[in-house]
């Protein structure tokens, strides 16, 4: 393949990406109305597949759209991971929308794949400067307001990207959002992580943020390696306080915040370092696995 760009569709075979594959009425187009995933591949590996189909099937549960039929996005992405065929990095999304029939009788379903940015990849290595943006969000009104789909992981993006760019012109890398009572939600597209000394804590999906991949992957090994991991409410004033302030996702992995709204952070360069290194160790046979293998 000599397109930086990949379409794998549900029936295992690829498209061209160049050729439109949405219809105009597509109610994921129109409405913003589907969900999605963005799984990383790496040496041929769809990082966390299982904990990525989990949570679409949730999202889709929750959007009242039909069961995603875990063999067929196997299927799929076993077909973009094959179509690849490199050893950089593949950004992956996997996007499930209500299609053309108000229903959900005709969705459209199918894994659009790009290169990890190199401005991604420098991130990871130089940390990134943060601001804490309010994101409105009254934690209160998660359990009583389902159809705010806080915690869903839908198309209907463009808060999340609208923050991106306005700390961007702010001269900013990344957001961290925050409710009101200045309690700490996560980042516009990853989850935030906190380390007290041997304590890596992260704000509990009840308080209306979307459950973390990378970050129950770092809580695992981090577990296993000694630490202690909570799920627990941050404040704003813990992140001052914090050894290290980092946030996790498919293509952040595990990216240090060394300023946050112009003060600089404690240095957490070795720390960042360590939590790299333990995430990574979940995958010592990387260029072997596929994703395949959970299907038997």
């Amino acid at each position: 393949m000599t397109d930086d760009r990949l379409l794998a569709l549900l029936d295992g075979t690829l498209a061209d990406p160049a050729v439109p594959l949405v219809r105009a009425g597509d109610l994921g187009l129109m409405r913003g109305d589907g969900v999605f995933e963005t799984v990383l591949v790496e040496h041929a590996v769809p990082r966390e597949l299982d904990a990525h189909l989990d949570r679409l099937a949730r999202s889709a549960a929750l959007l009242g759209l039909p069961p995603p039929d875990p063999a067929a996005w196997r299927r799929c992405v076993a077909a973009a991971v094959a179509g690849w065929g490199r050893p950089d990095e593949l950004s992956l999304t996997l996007v499930c929308t209500r299609g053309t029939a108000p229903d959900g009788t005709a969705t459209t379903a199918f894994a659009y794949g790009i290169p990890v940015s190199p401005r991604r990849r420098q991130l990871r290595r130089t940390g990134v400067a943060a601001l804490s943006l309010e994101r409105g969000l009254d934690p209160g009104l998660v359990g009583r307001a389902p159809w705010l789909l806080h915690g869903v992981k839908s198309l209907s993006y463009a808060v999340n990207m609208a923050a991106t760019r306005y700390v961007e012109e702010q001269g900013a890398d990344d957001a961290i959002f925050t409710a009101p009572d200045g309690t700490v939600l996560e980042g516009p597209t990853s989850t935030v992580v906190v380390a007290h000394g041997d304590v890596l804590r992260t704000t509990p999906a009840s308080l209306g943020v979307l459950p973390g991949t990378t970050q129950a992957a770092l809580f695992a090994a981090a577990e296993a390696a000694g630490w202690q991991v909570r799920t627990e409410p941050i404040s704003a004033a813990d992140l001052h306080a914090a050894d290290g302030v980092f946030l996790t996702s498919a293509g952040h992995k595990v990216t240090r915040v060394h300023t946050l709204d112009g003060t600089r952070l404690r240095d957490s360069s070795a720390l960042a370092a360590h939590l790299a290194r333990l995430l990574e160790s979940r995958y010592p046979n990387r260029a072997v696995h596929s994703c395949n293998d959970a299907t038997t």
